[in-house]
């Protein structure tokens, strides 16, 4: 059968307008409770733990914030429009070949965050419940992956029942955050240091740009008629208020512990100044947090991997492709969790500039497509054709993208590789400021010979037929 009773058909193949439904503002609370989690708040330590003092801390935080979740938020817009998931919309740029590039570091993001959560969901119950943290990685994992396999409509609901409790729970915790007594000079604003300010700053926008590759997934069932600003604003304002939110707590946790500074011990002795057990409380709700966030990693890497399979022979999308691509996500993620090393934040570090730096020229040439050259009109069926107009090997998309990481290569700061300009600024990361306009510049003047108007005569005359195409697809087979 193509279906399963209560399990979401539907993969990486186009939502016909009859199955469109739900409201916009759900985006709010979905993205909102995405970042409301414990891997979010380890983001906002960087800054603290290298060096830098609190107040330009929250003022990296902010502005990486702002300027990350905008990238984000213009991809989750695409959803409506198109019907289609996020990642099989890199096809018209990159070609149906060529995305293999940029679904590979994709998938490795989706298994990267998923390892690093389901750790901290296993130390977090750990320090409460108790038991082997090994156990409750594997019981984190398991509860995520049911999430993901029921789908759409379940994660979306899980995410606004879990933003009501985290307002209530986290906003006590807050209060008693900003009660800590901090070391001194925490709010001096003659106490700027470049290097951790821009790490901080590269971190917290890499981690919003780092959702680029999820939004749609989660708006396509929309109707069209949301429009691209609403989409927009509830994906903004949800993302940023809730990385913010975590990132600044962090921040200050990480600022008041000082070297004594442990991610989830540090948080349960703030929620006990509330009172004795509170800190277990935050600690348990925040694991929810992290199974909810890794039930989005699951779906979204199913996604992945049904595309990238699709690029070597057409793949029907049935309920059943999607639970093994599901499973073996979620494997894949869970024995490196079992076996990782305990250095969690520098690993963690490491991993996020990463995604910065993969994702960076992709977010430019897919948002400059879509926005300017093409401007929302593609031939969705030629996205599923091997031999359709958008072609094998997208040149363009690939020779931008490539350029622009390359560009990027002498700018980057890390623990393991340092570029010879950061190197000369002391460390400091600003690769963000010149991957960006590198790549999506670059592709605007390669992408000012492509044929807009025939293939927009080409999407008009395919639109009903996709219609009719996409209605087949979600009955059984004989």
């Amino acid at each position: 059968m193509a279906s399963i009773a209560g399990v979401e058909v539907r993969s990486i193949d186009y939502v016909p307008l009859d199955e469109r439904h739900g409201r916009v503002w759900s985006q709010g609370p979905l993205w909102f409770m995405s970042n409301a989690q414990i891997a979010t708040l380890a983001v906002g330590t960087f800054s603290a733990i290298g060096g830098g003092n609190l107040i330009w801390s929250l003022l990296a935080i902010v502005l990486g914030a702002l300027l990350g979740t905008f990238f984000m938020a213009f991809h989750a817009a695409q959803g409506p429009q198109l019907g289609l998931p996020q990642m099989i919309q890199s096809r018209p740029q990159f070609g149906y070949v060529g995305a293999l590039l940029v679904w590979a570091f994709a998938y490795l993001q989706y298994a990267g965050f998923n390892i690093f959560n389901t750790i901290l969901a296993g130390d977090s119950l750990h320090a409460t419940v108790h038991g082997p943290a090994k156990v409750w990685i594997v019981i984190a994992t398991v509860l995520a992956a049911v999430v993901a396999l029921i789908g759409y409509d379940l994660i979306h609901s899980v995410e606004r029942w879990l933003s009501a409790g985290f307002l209530v729970i986290f906003g006590i915790l807050t209060i008693a955050v900003f009660l800590l007594p901090y070391p001194a000079g925490s709010f001096d604003l003659g106490g700027f240091h470049a290097t951790p300010f821009l790490v901080q700053f590269g971190a917290v926008a890499g981690y919003q740009i780092s959702w680029a590759i999820y939004v749609s997934d989660y708006s396509r069932y929309l109707p069209p008629t949301v429009g691209i600003k609403r989409t927009f604003l509830w994906t903004y304002f949800g993302s940023a208020l809730g990385g913010i939110w975590l990132m600044c707590l962090g921040a200050a946790l990480a600022s008041w512990a000082g070297d004594n500074f442990d991610t989830v011990s540090s948080l349960r002795q703030a929620g006990d100044r509330v009172f004795h057990g509170f800190g277990g409380i935050v600690l348990v709700f925040a694991m929810l947090g992290l199974v909810s966030v890794t039930a989005l990693n699951m779906y979204g890497g199913s996604l992945t991997l049904i595309s990238a399979a699709d690029s070597f022979r057409s793949i029907r999308p049935t309920s059943t492709v999607r639970i093994v691509t599901i499973v073996f996500t979620a494997v894949l993620s869970l024995v490196p969790a079992l076996l990782i090393g305990a250095d969690f934040l520098t690993n963690f570090e490491d991993f996020l500039l990463l995604v910065l730096y993969l994702f960076v020229p992709w977010t430019a040439v897919n948002l400059v497509d879509y926005y300017v050259v093409r401007r929302g009109h593609y031939a969705i069926a030629e996205i599923f054709n091997p031999r359709g107009l958008y072609g094998r090997w997208g040149w363009r998309g690939i020779v931008s993208y490539l350029v622009g990481f390359g560009a990027m290569l002498p700018f980057l700061s890390t623990s393991k590789y340092t570029g010879f300009v950061a190197d000369a600024m002391g460390g400091a990361d600003i690769s963000f400021f010149i991957g960006l306009p590198v790549a999506g510049l670059l592709y605007w003047l390669l992408a000012r010979t492509i044929d807009v108007q025939a293939e927009t005569v080409i999407a008009d005359r395919e639109a009903a037929q996709l219609e009719r195409l996409a209605d087949a697809h979600a009955r059984p087979q004989e």
